[in-house]
């Protein structure tokens, strides 16, 4: 894979990172993740990760406690776009890098959580030829209209159908509302096939979950 050359290699890739508990959001590698940063404790972790690696891993909740506990599994992401409101938040932007497993979480620092991460059995997301997984567009098409209209959602049918499948599954991945174990299913994946293939399940899913069935008249 060929990466802008302000992102670290694989081999760069720092020891230790902060981390942001966020439920129901996906980061997945070169996917592009807006947040609006406005807790003291995240203005804080922006300020630390600027000074240095520019770098955030995205974690998600698995269950209650204060603080939370988290799944093992995250994706850390550079902060790529950086902007300050008058009010005092943080508008960022972090590209997915790699995923990483947490091999033990650290003493917070000014209020936020940090880990060890452990991002063997990841290379491939930095380094791997980027795999296009074979998707059945028209199946994928119908099932996601259904999809979105149910959910409110509106789509630039003509981007949908532009764009490679590689970055298709990630987008959709990531901005589909699925609850968390779901999102978390999917940063899982062992590969971009496999992904594609559970997108499509839980789309396919979601869509005939939320159809009425015919009622015969008579």
């Amino acid at each position: 894979m060929d990466w802008p050359p302000f992102f670290p290699t694989y081999g760069a890739m720092p020891s230790t990172l902060p981390v942001f508990p966020l439920s129901g959001v996906l980061l997945l590698p070169r996917g592009q993740l807006p947040l609006n940063i406005f807790e003291p404790r995240y203005i804080a972790m922006i300020d630390d990760a600027l000074a240095h690696e520019r770098m955030i891993g995205m974690v998600q909740p698995s269950g209650p406690g204060n603080p939370p506990k988290v799944y093992p599994h995250g994706c850390a992401g550079r902060i790529t776009s950086f902007d300050e409101t008058d009010d005092g938040r943080y508008l960022i932007t972090l590209t997915g890098l790699c995923r990483f497993r947490i091999d033990q979480e650290l003493a917070t620092v000014r209020g936020y959580r940090r880990v060890v991460a452990d991002w063997s059995g990841f290379r491939d997301d930095m380094e791997g030829r980027v795999e296009t997984p074979c998707l059945d567009r028209a199946r994928l098409k119908s099932v996601l209209m259904a999809y979105f209209r149910r959910q409110g959602i509106t789509a630039n049918w003509e981007a949908v159908d532009n764009a490679p499948d590689d970055r298709l599954v990630v987008s959709l991945a990531m901005i589909c509302p699925f609850d968390p174990k779901e999102k978390q299913a999917l940063l899982e994946a062992p590969d971009p096939a496999a992904r594609a293939d559970l997108l499509l399940s839980l789309i396919e899913m979601a869509a005939l979950a939320n159809q009425t069935p015919d009622v015969p008249t008579q």
